[in-house]
Formats: structure tokens, C-alpha cells, sequence
């Protein structure tokens, strides 16, 4: 006979399976993530992050000094350098035009225009020289296949926290999701422990109307609200989102926790007014402890959808530099530096680290509170 209780499902490999699977679906990019937020731009666009450790050759062109900075040597004339600057990396071949930039080995003589000579150096060194004296301000262009070693830095970070606005719109982004997730779960609470154990008339169509606001797009909702907070002169303004964000989590706080607060045993509270306390005096003792698993678990939904929101805040916030949120921020940066690929992954993990914070340290009660009002007291 299968599902006896007590023996196992021959499916719990495959749920096993499933779970393991969406685990390092989710981490590995994350994982990525992080690794790309220390290269810099030229290893980003090189190589993926799976081979941030070990060497990436990449073809490069670079510019010498200016040739008016030459110097006499004997009958020629000498410009010399490195391509690596401040860095450092291995020439495997270098040229002098776009045709041919590997056309010579590293410590070749190559011939160019105007009776120049160039030769590159494993290292990078670079020599040209001219029979004649080199004059302009534009320097020679120097092709070259280099190889370079794994490098991390935290230049990404700085500029995204100190250079690039990030850091403002980090405040901006924490002054909206805290009110935003503590003023509807104070309502919230008090709505669901009177619909859960106070009789008054209406009730059952109470429940069935905010059972039907769970449905209900909130971008039906987004013009007809900005132009009420407009005309009571809290549109833009921090309040004016707070209320919004508050009006759409309320249906789903009242849900969840009056589900919750439902199934808690009837005994106690039966006792407690027996005992002459007042319904506010039974919420504040003995609701509100026994429904922080609740009270936490709609906090994680509501702090994640809030920090990640982008439409409610563009739309009852605006896009000042002043009350850019993060979501914005990284709009701007993605739209104006598509190609800075290592700001973009430092700015992208700067805005999940709180969010992440945050669910693994109250995941503990997401389930419980998920699962808030599956079996009732009796």
C-alpha cells in the first residue's frame, strides 16, 4: 500500500531533486554577480566571472606617449613607454595597424611609415624611433595581445557609493520601505483581529471584499490616487508613497494575518474576557505575541516588494536626485552607462545585500506565517 504513514514517498528524490535545483538556479547568478562587482571593465568584457581566477587575453589598443616627447639617442630620435600603465600583463604579439595586430612577437623590430621603428617588450615596453624628430600631441597607436592576470578591486564599490549617487538613493530607498512595511502591519492588525473574533454587521462582506482587492492590478489604481494626493498636496512627497504603498499591502496584511489570528485556540480568548479584559487589552497581550510569526512573515513580503518597487516610486515619488530610490538609480545607470558592466554589478549588489539580510534572518517564520490559519484551534 503507498503513503502509509511513516514510510517514504518514492517521489522525495524528485522533490529533492527540484528543491536543489532551484537553489543553484537562484545562487549562482548571485554568486556571478558578486564576482563581477570586483573586476574591472576590461576583465568583465574579456571573460565571464567562472574564469575570474585565472589568466584573459584580450586584444588591446592603446596610444604611446605624445611624440613630441621624444629624445635624441645618438641619430635617432626615442619614444618610450609602457602599454600597461599602472597595471600589469604579458604581450604575446603586437602590430602597428588595424590589419595586422599580431604581426610581430614580443621583442620584434617592426617597420612603419616615415622610417619609424616600434618593438614591444614581454613586459610592455614599447620603443619607437624616427630617424627624424617626432612632433604632434596625438599619441602612436600600439596594437597588442596581452594576457592578464586575475585582478579584484574595490574601486567598483567606491565609485558606486561615493561617486555615483548610489549612496543617496540608498537612504532614499530605506526612508520609504520602513514606514512603508511598519504603518500597514499596524493596521493590518488591528483589522484582522476584528474581523477574525468581533461580531459586527457587514462583516463577512468585509472579508469578501478584501479577499477580491488581492485581485485587483494596482496600476488601475496608480492615476486616480496620484491626482487625490495632487489635490491634498502630498503627491511627490515621502507621505504620499507611504499611503500608497500602505493601501496596496493592506489587503493581503489583512488576509494573512486574519488567517492567522483565526486559528489561534478560541480558549484563550474566551478566558481572557471572561476574566473581564477588553478587546484592546486581548489584542496587545495575547494577539499581537502569538501572531509574530504572521506579523513577520507579511514584513519580509512587504519589505521585499517596496525596497525592489520601481513603478510606485517613479509614479508618487518622482525621479529628483534628491528622492531617487535605488530601482531608480539603477535605471539611470543602466540607461546612461550600458557599458559599464562593473558599476551596473556593484550598484545591483549594493541594492540586494539589505534585502537578503533581511530574508535569512526572519525566513524561520516565512513558512509559519504561510501556513498561518491551515488548521483551526478547536
Amino acid at each position: 500500500m503507498d503513503n502509509i504513514v511513516g514510510q517514504r514517498s518514492a517521489l522525495t528524490w524528485a522533490v529533492n531533486f527540484a528543491v536543489i535545483f532551484m537553489v543553484v538556479l537562484w545562487t549562482v547568478p548571485t554568486f556571478g554577480l558578486l564576482v563581477s562587482s570586483f573586476r574591472d571593465r576590461d576583465q568583465i568584457t574579456t571573460s565571464g566571472w567562472w574564469k575570474s581566477l585565472v589568466s584573459s587575453e584580450q586584444n588591446i589598443i592603446v596610444r604611446s606617449q605624445e611624440p613630441e616627447k621624444n629624445v635624441k639617442d645618438g641619430d635617432l630620435y626615442v619614444l618610450e613607454g609602457n602599454i600597461f600603465d599602472a597595471t600589469s600583463g604579458e604581450v604575446r604579439a603586437f602590430g602597428v595597424n588595424s590589419r595586422e595586430p599580431m604581426a610581430f612577437l614580443p621583442g620584434a623590430v617592426a617597420e612603419m611609415a616615415k622610417g619609424r621603428t616600434m618593438t614591444v617588450a614581454e613586459n610592455g615596453d614599447y620603443r619607437i624611433t624616427s630617424v627624424e624628430e617626432m612632433t604632434g600631441t596625438r599619441g602612436i597607436r600600439i596594437f597588442a595581445t596581452s594576457v592578464t592576470p586575475p585582478k579584484f578591486t574595490l574601486d567598483n564599490y567606491e565609485r558606486v557609493l561615493f561617486s555615483e549617487g548610489i549612496w543617496r538613493s540608498f537612504i532614499n530607498t530605506f526612508t520609504v520601505t520602513i514606514p512603508a512595511t511598519v504603518i500597514p502591519i499596524l493596521i493590518a492588525a488591528f483589522a484582522a483581529y476584528a474581523l477574525a473574533w468581533m461580531e459586527f454587521p457587514g462583516r463577512a462582506l468585509l472579508v469578501a471584499a478584501i479577499v477580491g482587492l488581492l485581485v485587483v492590478p494596482l496600476q488601475m489604481a496608480l492615476i486616480p490616487l496620484l491626482r487625490l494626493h495632487n489635490s491634498i498636496g502630498i503627491g511627490k512627497e515621502y507621505l504620499g508613497i507611504w499611503l500608497a504603498h500602505t493601501g496596496f499591502g493592506l489587503p493581503l496584511a489583512i488576509y494573512l494575518l486574519r488567517n492567522y489570528i483565526a486559528g489561534l485556540p478560541r480558549e484563550i480568548i474566551e478566558s481572557a474576557r471572561v476574566d473581564g479584559a477588553t478587546d484592546f487589552e486581548i489584542f496587545r497581550r495575547i494577539i499581537l505575541p502569538l501572531s509574530f510569526p504572521a506579523l513577520a512573515s507579511f514584513a519580509i513580503f512587504q519589505f521585499l516588494w517596496v525596497w525592489n518597487d520601481l513603478l510606485v516610486a517613479t509614479v508618487f515619488l518622482g525621479n529628483t536626485e534628491e528622492q531617487l530610490v535605488m530601482t531608480g538609480r539603477l535605471r539611470e545607470l543602466l540607461g546612461s552607462r550600458g557599458g559599464d558592466w562593473e558599476i551596473l554589478a556593484a550598484s545591483a549588489f549594493v541594492s540586494i545585500a539589505v534585502p537578503l539580510l533581511v530574508f535569512f534572518t526572519m525566513q524561520r517564520y516565512l513558512v509559519r506565517g504561510l501556513l498561518a490559519g491551515s488548521v483551526k484551534g478547536g
